[in-house]
């Protein structure tokens, strides 16, 4: 299994990160989206949030390539107005490349590893 970690802001507006929130609780989410993230090969996903921040955990198969869910996101019409909708309230952080949105993010400590360390 292969975990992915995400990172993106939101505008900084309490009604704004309200209702992003609000758009990602069970029965709110489009049924649409929760079978494309299924239908790209992902497992499991969970979004953080702490203040403006998110982290975006993304957990696949070892052999699922994670680029296989932005090339099923762009053939899909309803994947693409739920992200219009939801880029009404993110925002880029200032590191990310032209056009994108969920940052990849690099682990720098693993307990695991510390502790075989010799």
């Amino acid at each position: 299994m292969q975990r992915y970690y995400y990172a993106l802001d939101l505008k900084d507006d309490a009604a704004a990160i309200a209702e992003y929130e609000r758009w990602h609780r069970p029965g709110v989410i489009w049924p649409e989206i929760v079978a494309s993230i299924r239908a790209s090969g992902i497992e499991d996903m969970e979004i953080f949030r702490t203040g403006n921040r998110l982290v975006m955990v993304v957990q696949m198969a070892d052999d699922h390539v994670p680029s296989a869910k932005r090339e099923t996101e762009g053939a899909d019409a309803k994947t693409k107005e739920w992200e219009q909708l939801m880029d009404r309230y993110q925002q880029r952080l200032p590191w990310a490349e032209a056009g994108q949105k969920w940052v990849p993010m690099g682990r720098i400590f693993s307990l695991k590893a510390a502790l075989s360390a010799p």
